[in-house]
């Protein structure tokens, strides 16, 4: 059948009555008649030379063949209503999938999500948040912002900021440590990056005691124990600035190390959308603030 022969009316009263198994629902949700709806859904039928329903002394069944066409119609009308959604103020919004690293998500990015918004309207943001382990490929995403050293192979990757690390403890903690060496007595929390207490403590001119404390997979959750009175965790000052400035969280020595940055990075077979690059302009420029 030619595209511009489609009866749109009659498919859209059948799907409807469908969901309904009846005419008069059905004209109730689409504001006509119960005489309307049994008239399109009638031609189409005739149109199609086949029976959709069977009428029933109290509603409607579906035949076989009125079956097959609902959830195809359903598919194709929930695709319209999805791409039409994507239209406001006179032009078309444009997705934008995006995995953080959960850190920098809830320390940086969320507090700062709507002024890019305000900024680019037409952007529709799908923030997923992950544990720096992410695959652009495959998860099909067009930025992740990352925790490292820029090498990520096939990706292209913009520096962000540094995020040196620094031992944070709950007020009670902070309070008896004095000097590198009281760590020693304490929980040292740790990440699955295994080498930053080492080299803290190499930078404290200290030696490192044996680790064995709770290991976790991301610093939102380390930042948490912490703050329940934990043990004392490596944390980037930069994503906890608003528990140091609340007091729930401490840093008791101004030593840091720094073992990477925040990169925002790309497949390189990746070509920039409208709205990746409004992204990507916005966020260079907002942390350079």
């Amino acid at each position: 059948m030619d595209r511009a022969q489609l009866p749109l009316n009659a498919l859209r009263a059948f799907e409807s009555s469908a969901r309904h198994l009846s005419f008069t629902r059905a004209g109730l949700e689409l504001c006509v008649g119960q005489a309307a709806v049994s008239h399109q859904v009638n031609r189409l039928e005739a149109l199609l030379g086949v029976r959709l329903f069977r009428r029933l002394p109290r509603g409607l069944a579906l035949t076989d063949e009125g079956a097959a066409l609902v959830p195809v119609l359903a598919d194709g009308f929930d695709r319209i209503a999805a791409v039409l959604e994507r239209y406001q103020g006179g032009r078309m919004r444009e997705p934008l999938a995006l995995g953080v690293v959960g850190t920098f998500a809830t320390g940086w990015l969320l507090p700062r999500l709507a002024d890019f918004h305000a900024a680019h309207p037409f952007v529709d943001v799908r923030l997923r948040t992950n544990n720096n382990r992410v695959d652009l490929a495959g998860e099909g995403l067009d930025y992740a912002i990352r925790f490292g050293d820029g090498a990520w192979h096939g990706a292209d990757a913009d520096a962000l900021m540094p995020a040196p690390l620094v031992p944070m403890a709950a007020p009670a903690i902070a309070e008896r440590l004095a000097a590198p060496g009281d760590l020693m007595r304490e929980t040292l929390l740790r990440s699955y990056r295994a080498d930053e207490w080492p080299r803290w403590f190499d930078a404290a001119g200290a030696t490192a005691p044996p680790l064995t404390g709770p290991m976790f997979d991301s610093s939102v959750t380390i930042a948490v124990a912490a703050m329940g009175g934990g043990g004392v965790a490596l944390l980037p000052m930069a994503m906890f600035g608003d528990a140091l400035g609340a007091g729930t969280l401490v840093a008791p020595f101004d030593i840091a190390i720094d073992t990477g940055r925040y990169w925002l990075t790309r497949l390189k077979t990746r070509a920039p959308t409208a709205a990746m690059t409004a992204f990507r302009e916005w966020l260079i420029e907002a942390v350079s603030e």
